[in-house]
């Protein structure tokens, strides 16, 4: 609070980005952790809340005739714009803003002080979903090829790696240390993904200190050690991700790339992934297309081929068609993704930021629109991941390898997202995914030829927040819509139907009682009357006036119960809510539930990669 110079300023307008002549006027409050601007008005007032992680850069623009305008524009690519009537107050407010947006310290950030009100006991098993042992024992490993090695115990020979690594049986200690040794911050080869179909396996490591000529003994055995681990491969590939000419040009600073006169029984394959610089001008220059006010086809399709956004979405696809898939808590978080380096959780250079697990996701969901029947999870599901990734409400995306999390103890201090989005996980579901559909059974194909391109540009991530740029319901929400009511239906009919048969039994029984009854009085030479009270609906037959003409949904309270309608469903993400433990997107407060949910605030309301792959084929 200490960094908050003016926590509350009035009569701040909130602009229209499509029309500056549409402009909402409110009231703007900085906390420890948010920007929240409060709408005027006694009925449905909304509030927008922006996390401060969440903002990448803030403009202070040229004073006015109104006022002073504000542009922040933010990391899950929100862009808010703000006219503040005084020139000192947003003078005051940027200042703020730019120290509550750059910690200088882990601990400043959103997730130590979060707390979705759960027990020790809850926090402790939203962090044991994901076993990245379990994971490696659903892949066969380890078996007779493969072997857990303590090699790097305490970190001893890579502090970007975890504890425990994967190393072919036949690759000792000495081999793995000389290995490390001679590769770029001592990351040396280790097993990423095992098929245990037919022994096929992906490693990764970074490039080799080879410069012009140099070469390692261990590192050629540690090579050999993968190859052999696959009885039915006589050679493996070593896949460079980078561009061949960036390659050459890095031996020059001794690094390099494994000369194959050196290496027996190796293919060397060259990709063409550009570095983390030209990727983040590209993404830059795609959002600079986005945020146009009124551009035509023409303007529009000729910035984002200017962009190269999509060109370098389609090289990472044909990379990961190569090599195979990724798992982003087994490969990104503990085989040390820098996390906070790339995504500027902390105050640091700013050319080390760079959307490298922005393409990931993206190309992901470019495979969804490829195969939309292959996937049990919707687009809701990637934006909301890439959404936490920025917020730093979740500890999972924090610091830049195991070893810092570990040092900060990251899981007994902050919660697990996977815990959240498992919850919820009923809104992320696919309603087209089929398990039985052939797409789905074996590897996926998509379409790479340049006469097939099929990428698209994802307005679902970029112009999320943008309400008169696309359709505010997506065909797969209003599937789900449609499987939810049927569900409902379905669920209501079976109540009714056990109803029925309730009901059913109890004539039955009346019957029964009825005919015994008479069978008594014959015997003791009494009549029954023929205007007895009617103890069945199917007695009111002859008198249908008085029998209830209404559905079950119409009835009392018990009745009323088995309906379910839209109102009663509850919103998955906690973001928007009237405390201040949620993150960015706009609340229509009318619309809170009184357990203080909100509504979502993305959809609906608003390479730095190791460069060496092998693998044994």
């Amino acid at each position: 609070m200490e960094h908050i110079r003016m926590p509350k300023v009035e009569n701040v307008r909130l602009l229209d980005r499509l029309s500056s002549r549409k402009a909402t006027l409110g009231t703007l409050y900085l906390t420890a952790t948010h920007v929240i601007f409060v709408e005027n008005g006694s009925e449905a007032r909304k509030e927008t809340w922006v996390l401060h992680s969440q903002i990448s850069s803030i403009e202070k623009q040229a004073t006015t005739a109104t006022g002073c305008p504000l542009l922040i524009r933010c990391k899950n690519f929100q862009v808010i714009q703000l006219v503040i009537p005084q020139e000192r107050d947003c003078h005051d407010i940027y200042i703020s803003l730019i120290r509550l947006t750059r910690p200088v310290k882990y601990e400043e950030l959103y997730c130590f002080s979060f707390n979705p009100k759960l027990d020790k006991e809850e926090r402790e098993q939203g962090w044991k979903l994901v076993d990245l042992n379990e994971e490696y024992n659903r892949m066969g490993i380890p078996n007779n090829y493969w072997q857990i090695s303590d090699v790097n115990r305490d970190y001893g020979v890579c502090d970007s790696y975890p504890t425990e690594v994967y190393v072919p049986k036949s690759a000792t200690a000495h081999i793995i240390v000389g290995s490390s040794k001679f590769r770029s911050r001592r990351r040396f080869p280790a097993l990423s993904y095992y098929c245990k179909d037919n022994n096929a396996s992906i490693c990764r490591s970074s490039q080799p200190l080879s410069g012009f000529s140099a070469r390692c003994l261990e590192d050629e055995q540690m090579l050999q050690a993968i190859r052999k681990a696959n009885p039915g491969s006589d050679f493996i590939y070593v896949v460079d991700t980078r561009p061949k000419l960036n390659a050459m040009a890095n031996r020059a600073a001794g690094k390099g790339y494994e000369n194959e006169d050196n290496y027996s029984n190796i293919k060397f394959q060259f990709i063409g992934i550009e570095n983390i610089h030209v990727m983040r001008n590209s993404l830059q220059k795609m959002l600079e297309v986005c945020e146009l006010k009124s551009p035509s086809m023409s303007d529009f399709l000729w910035g984002l081929e200017n962009s190269g956004w999509l060109k370098h979405i389609k090289a990472i696809m044909d990379a990961g068609i190569f090599i195979a898939k990724v798992l982003i808590e087994k490969d990104w978080v503990s085989f040390g993704h820098k996390f906070s380096h790339r995504y500027g959780n902390l105050d640091g250079d700013p050319k080390e930021i760079s959307p490298v697990i922005d393409q990931f996701l993206e190309c992901v969901w470019q495979l969804m629109e490829q195969f939309p029947c292959a996937f049990e999870f919707n687009e809701r599901f990637l934006i909301h991941i890439q959404h936490h990734i920025y917020s730093c409400q979740f500890g999972n995306f924090l610091c830049n390898s195991q070893k810092e999390r570990r040092e900060l103890k990251i899981q007994e201090r902050t919660y697990s997202l996977w815990a959240h989005l498992w919850k919820n996980r009923a809104d992320y579901l696919n309603p087209l995914y089929r398990p039985d559909h052939s797409k789905t059974q074996g590897t996926l194909c998509p379409q790479m030829a340049p006469c097939n391109f099929l990428y698209k540009f994802w307005s679902g991530m970029y112009n999320r927040f943008e309400k008169g740029l696309h359709p505010r319901q997506s065909v797969t929400d209003y599937l789900m819509a449609v499987k939810e009511e049927t569900q409902q239906l379905e669920e209501e009919l079976e109540v009714l139907g056990e109803r029925l048969a309730n009901l059913q039994k109890s004539q039955l029984n009346d019957n029964k009682f009825k005919s015994k009854h008479q069978d008594q009085s014959k015997n003791l030479g009494l009549s029954t009357s023929s205007n007895s009270i009617a103890n069945t609906p199917q007695e009111y037959s002859n008198d249908l006036k008085s029998f209830p003409s209404r559905s079950p949904s119409q009835g009392d309270e018990e009745d009323s119960a088995l309906i379910l309608t839209q109102d009663n469903l509850k919103s998955s993400d906690p973001d928007l809510s009237a405390n201040s433990d949620q993150e960015s997107g706009v609340e229509d407060l009318s619309c809170r539930s009184p357990s203080g949910g909100g509504c979502l605030p993305s959809e609906d309301s608003g390479k730095d990669s190791d460069e060496a792959v092998f693998l044994a084929v």
